[in-house]
């Protein structure tokens, strides 16, 4: 599977926002609070006007980097949404949340979608009760993710599930901290995502 493995805290101060790629650590360590220029020799030179183009293209990589997603992976993601009726937009961002290492995320089962997907590739969730170790699998409505029973009983999985009783899920999604399994309600409606994005200008940067 292919990840990006570099510094994540260079790709927040590129972007020059959190991008919350540690999880919680993000809110008590993060670089870009004590380095807000941007990575390289050039980084902290005066910066020039940004074209159309580079906003465009800035809101793509914004996106596409939160959700821990490599270009080809992602621009796949984007020509199913573009299938899809009704807007462009909408259907990425709903496809990105559908994924079955953001929804492991989404749960509260990680910090961080990089953890998640570690985690789902390493085969500890089942989904609707099969072993599922692909993390860009996209979840349906009513499926149900379930720690798997021969990880409950890793150390991790058991001070993950004192963890889950104080952290909150989306409306979009329940949490069963008992059974340590979640279940997709509905696919989320833009205004249900808090998200810093343009998503619109990722459809503009695409069919530029």
């Amino acid at each position: 599977m292919a990840r990006y493995t570099g510094p994540v805290c260079k790709l927040c101060r590129r972007e020059g926002v959190k991008l919350f790629l540690k999880g919680d650590k993000c809110m008590t360590h993060c670089t870009l609070e004590r380095r807000s220029s941007k990575p390289g020799q050039h980084g902290s030179g005066r910066s020039r006007k940004e074209s159309g183009y580079a906003k465009q293209l800035r809101e793509k990589q914004r996106v596409r980097r939160t959700y821990g997603i490599l270009e080809r992976q992602f621009h796949k993601h984007f020509d199913a949404a573009a299938r899809r009726p009704g807007k462009t937009s909408e259907n990425l961002l709903q496809i990105l949340e559908m994924r079955l290492d953001n929804l492991v995320y989404r749960l509260g089962f990680a910090d961080s979608r990089a953890q998640a997907r570690q985690l789902v590739c390493h085969g500890h969730f089942a989904v609707n009760g099969r072993k599922t170790d692909i993390p860009s699998f996209i979840a349906k409505p009513n499926d149900v993710i379930t720690v798997r029973e021969r990880s409950k009983g890793l150390e991790y999985f058991k001070a993950r599930a004192l963890l889950l009783a104080q952290k909150g899920v989306p409306a979009w999604l329940s949490l069963d901290t008992n059974e340590m399994s979640g279940r997709v309600i509905t696919v989320p409606s833009r205004a249900d995502l808090e998200l810093p994005f343009d998503e619109q200008m990722v459809v503009e940067y695409y069919q530029r």
